[in-house]
């Protein structure tokens, strides 16, 4: 009794309603014991474990933190488009001219009108990456050779600012930093090939970019080194033609990779279908111009996104930033017309209000988790989790956008260790950063819903996620 008391009184701020007594103890150990250790004695921790069939707290910390949730914002991001475009939305993205057709030529512009698709030529959708060939080959079906016109970009769905105003400086330059665009395409990254030399800290060459950006400036002081990772960066804001890569790639490599965000997407899309059009035999005369498309009911092809719950499956499983921020900005442009950040944050803390959830020292910064200006707490995660599993007509299509164990950003948890899916959840990290957020199923078929946020520890993530392991499988006994 004395060794539950003084474990209470060292994680005072445990609470516990409807659980039996030997199971909360057993978890109020594990997670005291957190607190106890050096490297966690001054982390910020919120907990809290749901019944998903009352609805109730099993298990919170108190008191409730507003902490950093890193990518497990996109739960939140995620469930909010779901519940508010439904399952089977489509992006659209539209080429039309305008003018007339005579002969093999056309009399005025060719049209590209953003649809804030962003999964046009995508690596993560392979049927999309042959868009432009189909658009080449619908301009030949119209027996088009010849353009007396401009090609026109049309972006206007969003706003022009893609990076929020919240991200840092060493994340926006590189390829997980690439930011929403109304004309999105190839993920908004490009690759750096780069060669190492075979001795450490001699400087590296860049070999060749994929796909090339017409007029970047990069700026290589990349370093070969004795490690065995990648640890180089590239800093460069969006619209900004250059770009300085720092850091260090291992020694003694004929071809490494890297990954960086495209500066201007509608650009980049501009100077790939020119030469595609090129190769194809069809002459563009007139200039590349980016701006409102002129009023035209000339459609010549309608690229459509895939289903929405597919899109959202590959952004919870492989925590794909660029997803997350298109629906956020989406969810505003269907609202006011014109997609923004800010109005997209306050239009998901607006919907979760208004299904009865308290939202008090809740801030929303972006979409994907990458500010660190974000915080929730635990309870509000769970609360969320739980309108979707028991109370969304699309709780399978988001059930299934999360992770089993050894899957997606799951891969460091053993699916041995949870058979059968019993576990569905999304992680999130960066630098002093790890949480988890999601499904278990316990061993007697319970149904819970958990979210761990442990935020400004001093031990590695791999050390972190030991102990959400160790926590994961005592919860299964519950």
């Amino acid at each position: 009794m004395l060794r539950k008391t003084l474990l209470f009184l060292i994680f005072g701020f445990c609470s516990l309603t409807e659980i039996a007594q030997n199971n909360a103890t057993s978890v109020q150990q594990i997670v005291s014991g957190w607190q106890t250790t050096p490297e966690m004695s001054n982390a910020s921790i919120g907990v809290a474990i749901s019944d998903i069939q009352t609805g109730k707290v099993l298990f919170k910390s108190e008191p409730q933190l507003s902490l950093v949730p890193a990518s497990i914002l996109k739960t939140v991001t995620t469930a909010t488009a779901l519940e508010v475009f439904g399952p089977n939305f489509r992006f659209k993205t539209s080429l039309s001219y305008s003018g007339n057709i005579r002969n093999d030529t056309l009399f005025g512009d060719l049209q590209i009108i953003g649809g804030g698709d962003p999964t046009l030529g995508s690596k993560y959708f392979p049927e999309s990456e042959s868009f432009l060939n189909k658009w080449a080959e619908a301009i030949q079906n119209l027996k088009i050779r010849h353009i007396q016109g401009n090609l026109v970009l049309d972006a206007g769905i969003y706003e022009k600012q893609m990076i929020p105003n919240t991200w840092i400086w060493e994340d926006m330059g590189n390829y997980y930093g690439s930011g929403a665009c109304g004309l999105t395409v190839f993920d908004n990254l490009y690759e750096i090939h780069l060669a190492s030399e075979k001795a450490a800290d001699q400087l590296t060459k860049i070999i060749r970019m994929a796909p090339e950006i017409p007029g970047l400036d990069l700026q290589n002081e990349v370093l070969s080194s004795d490690l065995n990772s990648d640890q180089a960066y590239v800093f460069g804001s969006p619209m900004d033609s250059h770009r300085i890569i720092r850091g260090t790639i291992p020694k003694n490599k004929s071809d490494f990779v890297i990954k960086a965000s495209v500066p201007d997407p509608p650009a980049l899309l501009a100077n790939e279908f020119s030469e595609k059009l090129k190769a194809a035999g069809i002459l563009l005369s007139g200039k590349t111009r980016f701006e409102k498309a002129g009023v035209s009911d000339q459609q010549i092809i309608v690229t459509q996104s895939p289903p929405l719950r597919d899109i959202i499956r590959v952004t919870n499983y492989e925590s794909v930033n660029l997803f997350a921020e298109h629906f956020l900005k989406h969810l505003a442009f269907q609202k006011n017309g014109v997609g923004t950040t800010k109005e997209g944050c306050r239009i998901v803390e607006q919907f979760w209000k208004d299904k009865g959830i308290d939202l008090s020292g809740f801030f929303m910064n972006d979409g994907s988790g990458l500010s660190r200006f974000n915080a929730i707490t635990a309870v509000q995660m769970v609360s969320i989790l739980n309108y979707m599993k028991s109370k969304s007509a699309f709780s399978d299509d988001f059930y299934q956008s999360l992770a089993p164990a050894g899957s997606g950003t799951l891969t460091v948890f053993n699916d041995n260790d949870f058979p059968d899916g019993c576990l569905r959840a999304k992680s999130g990290s960066m630098t002093r950063v790890r949480c988890y957020a999601g499904y278990l199923t316990t061993i007697s078929g319970r149904q819970l819903s958990f979210a761990f946020m442990l935020n400004n520890f001093s031990c590695s993530q791999s050390e972190i996620a030991k102990k959400i392991r160790e926590l994961l499988v005592e919860m299964r006994k519950m």
